[in-house]
């Protein structure tokens, strides 16, 4: 059986560990490199760290928390956000990235996820996706942390970054972000179904069900957030309850 993942993901704002809904009212829930090592004993198999901050300020990740927080992992580390260059990339593979993920400078240019792929492989090129419903029932893209709404259909733009190179698909609900209403099983179904590569769900998870319900949906991998950070679950509340319900996990 194909074993599942389990992500948390640290939101960070000036070195710092940030949460908030629908990527706003951020609010501060401790230090990257703290959070990082709690859920690596908690038994995470990967962690994603996202500056959420850089895209809409213009400026790179801070490379300097990408190093502190490798330091403290031996766990994969998925880092994203500023993200605008093969420059910025290897910057953040220098620092201690396992992998690199990009988003709004993938959508403004697609050849970036070419040349990303190219240089470093697509086991390195994460497409991060942000996708908000319209009013039809389809998604579309959003970028610069969801200010800017395009007319770029989501499951399309997922299917075009495979082709280029990407080698994973970090899918974000948009709508759901921080709402802890669940994930959006219908959008996670209708990527997995145009894809060929591994898809993390993102966007909306209060409980292990609901990790479980995405796995069921088509999920490789399930990243949370606030379940994590405010202690509602531990990593190994939630695999116990995936092994419990079938879902091969790493123990």
């Amino acid at each position: 059986m194909l074993i599942r993942r389990v992500i948390p993901c640290l939101d960070c704002r000036d070195g710092r560990v940030v949460k908030g809904v629908r990527f706003s009212n951020l609010r501060d829930v401790g230090s990257p490199i703290e959070c990082a090592g709690a859920y690596e004993a908690q038994g995470a198999d990967e962690i994603v760290l996202l500056d959420v901050s850089a895209t809409p300020e213009g400026r790179e990740h801070q490379v300097q928390t990408v190093r502190a927080v490798r330091e403290t992992l031996s766990i994969p580390l998925t880092v994203g956000g500023g993200v605008r260059s093969m420059e910025n990339a290897r910057g953040l593979l220098e620092a201690g990235a396992d992998k690199v993920a990009v988003n709004t400078a993938a959508v403004d240019d697609p050849s970036l996820i070419d040349e990303l792929a190219g240089r470093f492989g697509c086991q390195c090129t994460v497409l991060a996706v942000d996708a908000a419903r319209n009013q039809d029932g389809s998604w579309c893209i959003v970028v610069q942390s969801g200010r800017t709404r395009t007319g770029l259909d989501a499951v399309d733009w997922c299917r075009d970054g495979v082709q280029r190179g990407a080698g994973e698909i970090l899918l974000t609900s948009f709508d759901r972000d921080g709402t802890r209403s669940g994930y959006d099983l219908e959008l996670l179904a209708a990527v997995t179904h145009r894809v060929s590569v591994p898809v993390i769900a993102s966007g909306g998870a209060s409980s292990p069900e609901h990790m479980f319900e995405a796995l069921r949906a088509g999920a490789d991998a399930v990243l949370a957030a606030g379940i994590f950070h405010d202690a509602k679950f531990t990593v190994a509340d939630v695999k116990n309850f995936l092994a419990r319900n079938g879902i091969e996990v790493r123990q």
